[in-house]
């Protein structure tokens, strides 16, 4: 009996009072799809919901905190100037 994963619910980034977050952000994360792994540990720690299940970032409510790229285990995500 093979055991799929499960899956838990994920908020979706929404526009906030100001607007959306990605105009004032100074740095954005970069996917190197090489050294990934898909293990979704960015896309939990997101405070933003600002990845999805494909791991790709939404730069419209990304704020570049950060988080993604310090919690992957495998250091796929780099942060860079915007």
């Amino acid at each position: 009996m093979s055991r799929e994963r499960q899956r838990l619910a994920i908020s979706r980034p929404k526009q906030g009072a100001a607007g959306k977050t990605g105009s004032w952000r100074l740095c954005r994360p970069v996917v190197n799809r090489e050294k990934c792994n898909r293990c979704g540990l960015c896309v939990l720690y997101c405070p933003d919901s600002a990845m999805d299940a494909d791991i790709e970032v939404d730069l419209e409510f990304c704020k570049g905190c950060g988080i993604c790229a310090n919690e992957c285990p495998q250091k796929a995500i780099v942060m860079v100037p915007d």
